[in-house]
């Protein structure tokens, strides 16, 4: 993934902006193109992760509205940049899911420059959410989006999603595993257990949100 530009140069003042009103989040648009993304102003939080790590429902879960995004028994159905807002001028986003969907290697291919474009251009972009099944976590495209992050000292927050699978005890080791494994990150990477079935980990978004921005 190519190196983007420094969002940070050109963000909004935190001080302009409120605390985003997840609950009251509403559909603003789909775009195909990074050219039809909303005009790029205020801020924006994407969710990213492999199609089977539960963003839809990780969206849903979060702004309590099993309607908002789109989920499916079949990974890989998010194929466009969804966009909804969550106050003014506040937007989080709905990546397309990666490496999983049943679709043509060259749609995979548009996908990917396509999100790859929307990172690295999106001047807006204030930081990631990036989801990881707490069974599998850290694979390679996630490594990669830390490796992108890192590049561009852009904030990410893990959700470890499907933490209800785990008992309590494994779900604690994962998560000071991945923990570790991203210390070198330093303050640029937060991790948290999550569950979108038992609406588990809300708050420490919610912290998180106040804390970066994300």
């Amino acid at each position: 993934m190519d190196t983007p530009t420094n969002h940070q140069d050109e963000q909004v003042s935190d001080d302009a902006i409120s605390k985003p009103s997840y609950r009251k989040a509403e559909f603003l648009t789909s775009a195909a193109k990074v050219s039809q993304c909303p005009d790029d102003s205020g801020w924006e939080v994407a969710f990213a992760g492999r199609s089977n790590a539960g963003k839809s429902s990780a969206i849903n879960s979060l702004t309590q509205n099993h309607k908002l995004a789109r989920t499916s028994k079949t990974p890989g159905r998010t194929q466009l940049i969804n966009f909804f807002t969550v106050g003014e001028q506040q937007r989080i986003v709905d990546l397309p899911g990666y490496g999983y969907a049943k679709v043509p290697q060259k749609l995979k291919q548009d996908w990917t420059r396509q999100m790859e474009a929307y990172l690295r251009e999106r001047q807006s972009l204030r930081g990631l959410i990036l989801l990881s099944d707490c069974r599998h976590p850290l694979q390679p495209f996630d490594q990669q989006m830390l490796g992108w992050a890192a590049e561009a000292e852009m904030p990410v927050h893990m959700l470890l999603t499907k933490c209800d699978k785990l008992s309590k005890g494994a779900g604690k080791q994962t998560l000071l595993k991945v923990q570790g494994k991203v210390a070198h990150l330093g303050d640029l990477v937060s991790c948290q257990l999550f569950s979108a079935l038992k609406h588990q980990g809300h708050g420490e978004i919610g912290r998180a949100s106040c804390r970066e921005r994300v």
